[in-house]
């Protein structure tokens, strides 16, 4: 059957406009660094997306490394946009990146003119898109000035190739200076994509104050830490979690009992709220005026749904965050 997008998508979104640009975000967005590869579902993959974008979401966030194997989320989602998105591109904010090993060699990783050329050159054929509408460096490359760097994103701008640029797990330093090479090119930074959540603080440490300063917005992954940030571990282990299969960073040595307190702790508070954990997590990030989009994941459509009742409640009392600060060891 036909998909037709909900004609209600765009009334219960926020849209934030990101940094000092012209560009508005969904509060929430969707990454597919999992669930979208050769190994995954088609039919529960596409019902995804199709609930992402009836409820208002418009940005999807990819990678040339995404899958597994790696290229195949973008294939696939490439596959998705023509057969079920044709005639929404320009409802859509299609993001991608490149900085991580995709092909073997000298010119298949980190972040030199002729990597990130190339890779955006793949990526573009894998989706069968003229242009992406965001393009990353996906790390600091510690061997290639990052006047390379930088003007290998302004050359994908001229080019046509990417709309806006950006960068991700860059340092507040580090940010401040690409940031600065970009707009004496002439083609300013719109975001950075930076790992953050109540476990992982170190964009508090400078880097949301350059973003904010310099009128970049701010996008961050893994805002529920790989899953800890969620009841799925309360009890015993998922045998369909990513810990019990042994996949991504998350592994069951971190489930220590001190963790689990913490975790059991937020999940309480969580339900004064009348939240889930995920929720409050998720609105935590969103409470914070300098960030502009939030990066979620999803195995399966009711997940996504689930995620999106975070935006009912993304205000927090004093004696709330002291609370949440206590529990993250900040």
């Amino acid at each position: 059957m036909h998909y037709l997008p909900a004609p209600s998508r765009y009334h219960d979104m926020i849209y934030r406009r990101c940094g000092r640009s012209g560009l508005k975000l969904p509060a929430v967005s969707l990454g597919l660094w999992h669930n979208f590869g050769d190994v995954d579902q088609l039919a529960n993959f596409r019902a995804i997306l199709h609930r992402a974008f009836d409820s208002g979401i418009t940005h999807f966030d990819l990678a040339n490394n995404y899958g597994p194997p790696p290229g195949s989320a973008e294939t696939n989602f490439g596959r998705i946009l023509r057969e079920d998105f044709r005639g929404y591109r320009d409802e859509l904010i299609i993001s991608s990146k490149a900085g991580y090993t995709m092909w073997d060699g000298p010119y298949g990783d980190w972040g030199s003119k002729k990597y990130l050329v190339s890779s955006l050159d793949q990526s573009l054929r894998r989706m069968r898109l003229d242009y992406v509408d965001i393009f990353y460096h996906h790390r600091p490359d510690p061997d290639t000035p990052l006047e390379e760097t930088m003007s290998a994103l302004d050359l994908m701008v001229r080019q046509g190739k990417a709309l806006y640029v950006g960068i991700s797990n860059y340092p507040a330093e580090q940010a401040a200076e690409a940031i600065r090479l970009l707009r004496e090119l002439g083609t300013p930074c719109l975001i950075h994509q930076p790992k953050y959540s109540v476990f992982e603080r170190w964009v508090e440490n400078g880097l949301l104050d350059v973003l904010d300063q310099q009128g970049v917005g701010c996008i961050p992954f893994s805002p529920l830490a790989q899953g800890l940030l969620t009841n799925k571990y309360l009890g015993s282990i998922p045998a369909d979690s990513r810990v019990a299969k042994g996949v991504g960073f998350l592994q069951e040595n971190h489930l220590t009992p001190e963790r689990l307190g913490q975790i059991s702790r937020l999940n309480d508070l969580a339900l004064t709220r009348n939240q889930s954990l995920a929720q409050m997590a998720l609105a935590w990030i969103l409470k914070d005026e300098r960030i502009t989009s939030v990066l979620i994941g999803a195995s399966k459509p009711e997940q996504l749904t689930d995620s999106l009742g975070c935006l009912a409640n993304i205000k927090f009392s004093a004696e709330e965050l002291a609370a949440i600060d206590k529990e993250s060891g900040k």
